[in-house]
């Protein structure tokens, strides 16, 4: 009696280490024949904006200094040109929102709040080349004037 519940519970355990280590390898190394495999992301690039000049103000709108930023942004691949001519356009977007965000942190304001800098690029991204056409937006240099 003892022996046929070990046997079977031998073959519930064997079973489903058999079928947990098959599903494991499918999804690891073979994705392509599952019915709903993950689409694989896009090819990207990074297209630099420049320099971008923008105001440092506090939360009660005093100007506390200039801060000078290099960002690039993430874009689908072979989309560059297209992204580079409307760089004016996301340039002064940029510019239409810089004075009205607080970018001044620190005791003398001169220290820029990066985070908010870079929501407020993909803000003028989205509103210049669509809401999904740029991924994300890398600030890659930051300096107080």
């Amino acid at each position: 009696m003892i022996r046929k519940i070990m046997i079977g519970v031998a073959a519930l355990v064997g079973g489903c280490a058999i079928g947990g280590g098959g599903a494991y390898a499918v999804v690891t190394y073979a994705p392509q024949f599952l019915p709903h495999a993950p689409k694989r992301p896009a090819e990207t690039e990074f297209v630099p904006t420049g320099t971008i000049l923008a105001p440092l103000t506090f939360a009660d709108g005093r100007l506390s200094g200039y801060v000078s930023f290099e960002c690039q942004l993430e874009v689908p691949k072979g989309s560059a040109a297209q992204v580079t001519a409307q760089l004016p356009v996301l340039l002064n977007a940029v510019n239409m929102r810089s004075y009205r965000q607080p970018l001044a942190s620190g005791r003398d304001g001169m220290i820029p709040n990066l985070e908010t800098f870079r929501r407020l690029v993909m803000d003028a991204a989205r509103e210049v080349y669509g809401p999904d056409y740029v991924q994300r937006a890398v600030i890659t240099q930051a300096a107080p004037i």
